[in-house]
């Protein structure tokens, strides 16, 4: 089965973003293909390049780095990071982490047609 996934809350605010990240996994650990998640709304926080947790606390940026570093698009919305002063002008060089994207909505809207499920991970 294909997944596409959309994350809409913050790396620490919320639980959504553990919740996917776990979901993912199990579903790939399971045979399933997760195309893409597309992070929406707070969920552009989450591919944040300047998030520094406490050394005992999980690095959430990281993971979905990884994820992208695997082979999973992570694509960020570019009207929901504007919002939050995540900028065209410095976006790839200063303020996301690498192996994300910035797209616009359609793209969201692609990989509802394109995928056989679009998951949604936060309010």
């Amino acid at each position: 089965m294909k997944i596409a996934i959309q994350l809409k809350e913050g790396p620490y605010n919320h639980q959504a973003s553990d919740t996917a990240y776990n979901f993912i996994q199990a579903a790939r650990k399971r045979g399933h293909e997760v195309v893409a998640v597309f992070c929406y709304n707070d969920g552009v926080y989450n591919i944040a390049k300047h998030t520094e947790p406490p050394q005992d606390d999980r690095h959430v940026a990281k993971r979905w780095s990884e994820l992208g570093a695997e082979g999973v698009t992570v694509y960020a919305c570019i009207a929901a990071a504007k919002r939050r002063g995540i900028t065209t002008s410095t976006i790839k060089d200063e303020l996301i982490i690498e192996n994300t994207e910035i797209t616009g909505l359609g793209q969201l809207t692609t990989l509802a047609i394109e995928a056989d499920r679009l998951i949604t991970f936060g309010d």
